[in-house]
């Protein structure tokens, strides 16, 4: 392997030195310096470098259509869900190696979350076909969530499409029906219905224009608080765990997907970015149509300013407001979820992104 790889740097330099060709290298403050020609991504202290074939499997016998979400378990596993009911579930190694598969009848595949009971790793999956299902690592069922109408939440007739959850630290389950009626449902561990929180869909502050993802934030040690995203509002809002509304985070531009907290950092996946904002004119048609593939990863401090934007434009603020941001290189389509791992490398997944697999951002 290393003759192999010596001989092609040499061909590829000879190459250069042939056609005249001079290859600048990057230069930057980060863990390790890349090799020339790799790409990296991202500003100041969060850069990246690409491995856009780092989770690739045979589609022949371990197909994707569109990888939605992913989590990290307790044994260092990356665990992924999607809506292909070939294999719903992947499990990788942190290597892309393929560990397990499984999930045959998720057809609405979209959320992941995992949760620790003290002792074992279970998952919460939402599939936007109108379920949240607790499982096992190995896919064994447990608890399965219905229609709302079923716990006294809504009428039967309201639309019940769940995009994401999250366990708060006593195991309350927050359900964020973020294709459906806009509402984020909290339930006792064992299933048994709390309360409503928001006011449905619209502008107001206890209000959602696609709640689509849900996380505790928990960087405040004793004082978590529930985070809920405002996709097409371009941001998160922060409710009491009880669902009292508490500020916005705004993010112009970004149509940001779930928000996922990783020490003192909020990281995201950013679906789409745009020149419009949802409320200015886009009321006729989904942003989405109008900014295709213009996806990239945001990364907020602990203050919640933001900075870093792989993918995108770099951050900046004036007069302490921050500025839009919008895709800037075209490494990824529709960036739909965010994992992080111990080594502080970034796994993103994608919606409508042509049946392509997690892509590994290496911190640098």
């Amino acid at each position: 392997m290393k003759e192999s790889i010596n001989r092609r740097n040499f061909m590829e330099k000879t190459a250069m030195a042939t056609t005249g060709i001079v290859m600048t290298p990057h230069f930057f403050i980060g863990k390790s310096k890349p090799v020339l020609g790799e790409q990296i991504i991202g500003q100041g202290d969060f850069k990246y470098k690409v491995h856009k074939e780092w989770g690739n499997l045979d589609p022949s016998r371990t197909p994707v259509n569109n990888c939605h979400e992913m989590v990290m378990d307790s044994k260092g596993r990356l665990v992924m869900v999607g809506d292909d009911t070939h294999n719903n579930v992947l499990i990788y190694d942190k290597s892309g190696k393929l560990l397990d598969s499984w999930g045959i009848r998720y057809k609405g595949g979209h959320g992941l979350s995992l949760w620790n009971d003290g002792e074992k790793d279970f998952l919460f999956i939402c599939d936007t076909d109108g379920s949240v299902i607790k499982t096992t690592l190995d896919g064994r069922e447990l608890m399965l969530l219905g229609h709302p109408s079923e716990y006294g939440a809504y009428a039967k007739e309201d639309s019940f499409k769940p995009t994401e959850t999250t366990i708060g630290p006593n195991g309350d389950i927050y359900v964020a029906d973020g294709y459906g009626s806009q509402y984020v449902l909290q339930f006792t561990k064992e299933g048994e219905f709390i309360r409503k929180i928001g006011n449905g869909r619209g502008t107001a502050n206890e209000q959602f224009q696609t709640a689509h993802g849900v996380c505790i934030d928990d960087r405040k040690g004793d004082d978590p608080t529930l985070l809920v995203t405002s996709r097409a509002s371009n941001c998160f809002k922060r409710f009491t765990l009880d669902g009292n509304y508490l500020e916005e985070i705004y993010l112009p531009g970004a149509f940001v997907c779930r928000p996922v907290i990783h020490n003192d950092n909020l990281y995201a996946g950013v679906c789409w970015s745009s020149k419009i904002d949802f409320a200015e004119g886009v009321k006729n048609s989904h942003p989405s149509q109008n900014n295709p593939d213009s996806g990239f990863v945001t990364i907020l401090d602990k203050d919640n300013n933001v900075v870093s934007n792989p993918g995108g434009t770099p951050p900046e603020y004036k007069k302490g407001e921050l500025q839009r941001m919008l895709q800037q290189e075209a490494v990824f389509h529709h960036c739909h979820d965010v994992c992080i791992d111990d080594d502080e490398n970034v796994y993103v997944c994608q919606w409508n992104a042509n049946k392509t697999y997690p892509i590994k951002l290496e911190r640098v």
